[in-house]
């Protein structure tokens, strides 16, 4: 950690307060996680007393919070609890059961929660209050497709000379191990991120975003380009960047996005989406009860190798593998899990007497499980998944998501899904997409109770006219 690190990332807070100052919130809220998500260094912490520390994951979320409570601090008063939030809320309180259960103390329990709840639980109350709407849900889209252009020559120049821009910015890399941005026979780029996986997954994003934006003409409807080609060219770099970019299961991210995208335009259906959420929903429920192994474990592979090609293969089977052996500790404390300090791992000792961790943990499911359990592993999918079920099932159908208002919420509805299926296989977190699943849930709740007000037939019209406008 260098001082011009350091720098950057306690510069931030008061860089969020100007963007509070010379932008809307709703735009200051969207640049602050997206910019902080792109540009802060990697590997910073600053301990804070009594609280989580000031970390890169963190920055973006403390920055936001004390700017709101500055700077809009009547906007907190118009969150209201709904059912949609109630996944969110148990994933935060989750860590301080699996303490508690595990013998571990009031004190380490509380620490626990308090993390997952700057970490998840802020940016998804953020979204909630700032992107509860149609025009909040544009913004964070054109955000996401402008921070993946802002990324296109930072990518290409990484793909040329190595992952270097964050050592030659901050003085260090930023990633840990080196060798894994080597893939088929060049460099995978990191930029300023945790892992290449990472950019992956955001290049997917924008370029996915960027083909639904020209589909629909929302550019266009914006005001953003004067001609729809515009949108065509930035879309064709950034395909060209992403595919550059080696990362073996966004172009499957990808092509599904691409396949909902085209059925929900011709066919006015979502039920790719659907399929798509119950694959996942399916493959943790095998997972969580062991019933993925011997057999089905090796049909996987083998069907991965098809795809992919050996190498990838080999990497999934290790990875099942693993999971197979955290799995069955896990089930040994089904609930609530094993909690902190890494009592969800499997130990060994080996031939020299030393006690070694014989696991790795790669998905963000494997690690729910083993550490908080099955209500902490249900609770983390359904705080993204289960907005955006609703977003089709109970508020905007297919046959609407080419309507250019409605477009970018379906864009993120689509994209969080996708997110969540990287989650099945990576643990590479990205608070833009935490953030876009509270929007889009606060989104489907605003329609539901909009719907309920236009029953009250002493409803003045002109009150309804404008709760319509808003969301």
């Amino acid at each position: 950690m260098t001082p011009q690190a350091q720098l950057v990332t306690i510069a931030w807070t008061p860089f969020v307060i100007y963007l509070f100052h010379r932008f809307s919130s709703q735009k200051a809220v969207v640049i602050s996680f997206i910019g902080g998500a792109l540009f802060l260094p990697q590997l910073v912490e600053f301990p804070l007393p009594l609280i989580p520390d000031y970390t890169t994951l963190s920055a973006a979320c403390y920055s936001v919070l004390l700017a709101t409570c500055l700077c809009d601090r009547q906007r907190l008063r118009l969150y209201k609890f709904g059912w949609l939030d109630l996944p969110m809320i148990v994933w935060c309180l989750c860590p301080f059961a699996s303490s508690i259960t595990n013998g571990l103390g009031i004190y380490d329990g509380l620490s626990a929660s308090l993390g997952t709840l700057v970490i998840y639980g802020v940016p998804y109350f953020l979204g909630r209050i700032y992107l509860n709407n149609l025009t909040g849900m544009r913004q964070l889209v054109i955000g996401i497709f402008l921070g993946g252009l802002i990324y296109v020559p930072l990518c290409l120049l990484e793909v040329a000379i190595s992952p270097q821009l964050h050592n030659i910015i901050y003085g260090y890399h930023g990633i840990e191990e080196f060798t894994q941005s080597i893939r088929y026979g060049g460099f995978r780029p990191n930029v300023f991120m945790e892992h290449g996986l990472s950019v992956g997954m955001w290049m997917m994003a924008a370029t996915l975003i960027g083909i639904w934006l020209w589909q629909a003409n929302i550019i266009k409807k914006t005001g953003g380009f004067n001609y729809v080609f515009h949108i065509a060219w930035c879309v064709l770099v950034l395909l060209i960047t992403f595919l550059l970019v080696k990362s073996t299961g966004a172009y499957l991210y990808l092509l599904l996005g691409v396949v909902i995208l085209f059925v929900a335009k011709w066919f006015r259906t979502a039920i790719p989406l659907l399929v798509l959420i119950v694959m996942i929903s399916s493959y943790i429920f095998l997972g969580a009860t062991g019933a993925l192994t011997g057999e089905r474990s090796d049909r996987v592979v083998s069907i991965a190798g098809n795809i992919v090609g050996p190498n990838r293969a080999q990497s999934l089977e290790f990875r099942l593998d693993n999971e197979e052996v955290l799995g069955e500790k896990a089930r040994q404390k089904m609930i609530f899990g094993w909690g902190g300090w890494d009592r969800n791992r499997v130990f060994e000792f080996n031939y020299q007497g030393e006690l070694k961790d014989t696991t790795i943990t790669d998905s963000l499911w494997i690690l729910a499980f083993g550490i908080n359990g099955s209500v902490g592993l249900i609770a983390i999918f359904s705080s993204s998944l289960l907005p955006a079920l609703s977003f089709f099932w109970l508020g905007y159908p297919a046959s609407s998501w080419f309507n250019p208002k409605v477009a970018p919420a379906a864009m993120l509805a689509t994209i969080t899904t996708l997110y969540m299926l990287d989650c099945t296989l990576n643990n590479q977190f990205n608070p833009v997409f935490t953030l876009a699943s509270g929007g889009i849930a606060g989104l489907v709740l605003s329609r539901q109770n909009f719907n309920s007000l236009r029953e009250v037939d002493r409803l003045s019209p002109t009150l309804i006219r404008g709760y319509s406008d808003s969301t």
